[in-house]
């Protein structure tokens, strides 16, 4: 997985946990509905920290929270 999709899986993940739908994430992170499908879908290539900053405090996590998973312990090093 690249680093894009790895964030997409980890948004959809906790969406799950929460019961969220984009469109319920997307409100309680005081974000358009647009940004959310963005990043889940293809338009969105790299999405700022700042934007998963907000999406964290939407889903009541920490930014360590949301990088602390398997998935993005293995993504694979960029510069070699």
């Amino acid at each position: 997985m690249t680093l894009k999709e790895t964030i997409a899986f980890r948004i959809t993940q906790l969406c799950k946990e929460k019961n969220y739908t984009a469109s319920s994430l997307a409100y309680h992170c005081g974000m358009d509905r647009s940004t959310i499908y963005s990043i889940l879908g293809e338009k969105s290539k790299k999405p700022e920290i700042a934007t998963i900053k907000k999406i964290c405090d939407g889903l009541g996590i920490t930014l360590g929270e949301f990088f602390s998973t398997p998935e993005f312990d293995n993504l694979e090093q960029e510069i070699k």
